[in-house]
């Protein structure tokens, strides 16, 4: 039931923001949906398809287990459900932030993350381009960070749905008005304000890492507020992959495992 809840929401959110996109657009894309969604869609199947026969639910297991043994601070501190449900989705929100940051600054886990990366543009099925290594070191590390919290059953499956839908509209590809999104990046995570995290330019790559509450960059010190370029004319993805015909499916699979070029 957990899954076909979540699957349902992402789908829904997923729909809504490509009708978004399709309507009022914030950029003019380059690379053609044809050639880019066939990957990250078909990267998102496998992922999906890979965790249902492995580790799928994972976290919200390890929810039940540490309530059953006590395990975990909130579980040890024996706080209230209403702020139990609260602290879980404050504290594995920083701990998902915490995770994109070592992602970026360690080596091998980069090597991982930069398949998401390497999207020459920048829209709703960006947040589906990751590399099944990273998906499952992710829910390893969700399902441990859970267990130390305590983290409430009822708060894991809320967690996941805002995590997929929060991803989803971040990296659409949407027109926001300037003075809504200025209001809205004090609390959520924008379009504009991750699409800053895709630009090519290294130092705005290393920043911006929130994926649904902004304020751990601004209290961390890894906000950008504005790219060096529009918002328009941002270059997105690495520059050492600027070729989509060297960007494939089994490409993209295969590139944590090749020599590596330097950021």
């Amino acid at each position: 039931m957990e899954n076909l809840i979540r699957l349902g929401v992402a789908l829904g959110i997923f729909c809504i923001m490509v009708s978004w996109e399709a309507v009022k657009p914030r950029r003019v894309q380059q690379v053609n949906r044809q050639q880019r969604w066939p990957i990250n869609l078909g990267l998102a199947l496998f992922n999906m398809v890979l965790m249902r026969f492995t580790l799928g639910g994972l976290a919200y297991m390890s929810a039940i287990m540490a309530a059953e043994h006590g395990y975990g601070l909130l579980n040890i501190l024996s706080v209230p459900d209403s702020m139990s449900i609260i602290a879980t989705l404050l504290l594995l929100d920083f701990a998902i932030y915490c995770q994109h940051i070592i992602m970026h600054k360690w080596s091998w886990l980069w090597r991982l993350h930069k398949i998401h990366h390497t999207d020459l543009e920048f829209d709703a099925t960006t947040a589906l381009r990751f590399h099944p290594l990273e998906i499952i070191l992710s829910m390893l590390y969700k399902a441990v960070c859970v267990v130390v919290i305590g983290g409430n059953p009822i708060a894991i499956i809320a967690f996941e749905i805002i995590l997929n839908g929060a991803a989803t509209f971040n990296h659409s590809n949407v027109m926001i008005p300037d003075k809504v999104d200025k209001i809205l990046r004090w609390l959520i995570v924008t379009p504009d304000m991750h699409r800053i995290h895709h630009s090519a330019e290294p130092a705005e790559t290393d920043s911006n890492y929130g994926f649904s509450i902004s304020c751990w960059d601004r209290l961390c010190k890894t906000y950008t507020t504005e790219p060096k370029q529009s918002q328009t004319m941002i270059t997105i993805g690495l520059n050492a992959f600027r070729k989509q015909t060297e960007l494939g499916f089994m490409q993209c699979l295969l590139i944590p495992f090749k020599p590596q070029a330097k950021r």
